[in-house]
């Protein structure tokens, strides 16, 4: 394994890159390359250290997820109907990712298939506020089961590496009605679910590549990842208050042809 600043660095790029629309995997596969660090094993551990990421959301948002399992009378995004909008939500991109997963590792997780993910999200996220509808959905409270389901059909495009799970939700939420910020906490709340069984599923499949030896490396990684994603978060939200997604569709364009001209 590399050294220990290099576990550092990558968590900070995972818990920085996670919940923005510009793709935490995308940025991870960069900087493993960059580091040297790649193959199967830099893989599963970039997917590993993901779960500081979602220990982050559960905590900033613990009481949306506590009321999952206590409902409080009123909220309608809770108990049985809020698991089952997430499950909803979870069920295209977790059946289609278990039957491409193999594929998935093996042909997109290198720098060239990243660069062409982030130019053509940023072309979509362009069109999308260009193209923004009224919001019907304000609240998680509004939330149907069809929203839901439509919003688990777009993250499927986040099995594309670089394209961005974050990215795919929030604008799937916002063709489809949801208001902005909206679809941000929804795409948040609903990435603990489909992350902690893409990582579950990816280390029961790769757990034999890690030794004793290892865990250090995998513990730095998972709590710097843990305190990025926390800030990156809370700076997001603040910022969807004040500004559009276009920035990050920039960062994309801007990004994307260096990483073409690199790796060509």
């Amino acid at each position: 394994m590399p050294s220990l600043y290099a576990a550092a660095i990558l968590g900070v790029v995972e818990g920085l890159t996670e919940f923005l629309p510009v793709s935490s995997t995308g940025h991870l596969i960069i900087t493993g390359n960059l580091l040297g660090f790649t193959g199967d094993k830099a893989a599963s551990f970039e997917v590993a250290i993901q779960l500081g990421a979602i220990l982050a959301v559960v905590l900033l948002y613990w009481p949306l997820f506590w009321g999952l399992l206590f409902p409080k009378q009123g909220k309608k995004f809770s108990g049985v109907r809020g698991l089952y909008l997430l499950f909803l939500t979870s069920l295209p991109a977790s059946i289609l990712g278990l039957i491409a997963h193999d594929a998935i590792k093996k042909y997109l997780f290198n720098p060239y298939t990243v660069a062409w993910a982030l130019l053509v999200g940023a072309i979509m996220i362009l069109f999308v506020e260009r193209k923004e509808r009224k919001p019907e959905c304000f609240t998680l409270d509004e939330m149907t089961p069809k929203l839901a389901l439509g919003i688990g059909c777009f993250q499927c495009l986040a099995l594309w590496p670089g394209f961005s799970r974050s990215a795919s939700t929030i604008m799937g939420g916002m063709i489809l009605g949801a208001k902005r910020k909206v679809a941000a906490e929804y795409s948040f709340i609903a990435a603990v679910p489909i992350m902690f069984a893409a990582t579950g599923y990816d280390m029961l499949k790769s757990y034999k590549l890690f030794t004793m030896a290892d865990m250090s490396f995998l513990a730095i990684g998972f709590i710097v990842s843990f305190i990025s994603a926390w800030i990156a978060v809370k700076g997001f939200i603040y910022l969807l208050g004040k500004l559009t997604l276009r920035p990050f569709a920039y960062y994309r364009l801007a990004l994307a042809p260096l990483i073409l001209y690199f790796w060509s």
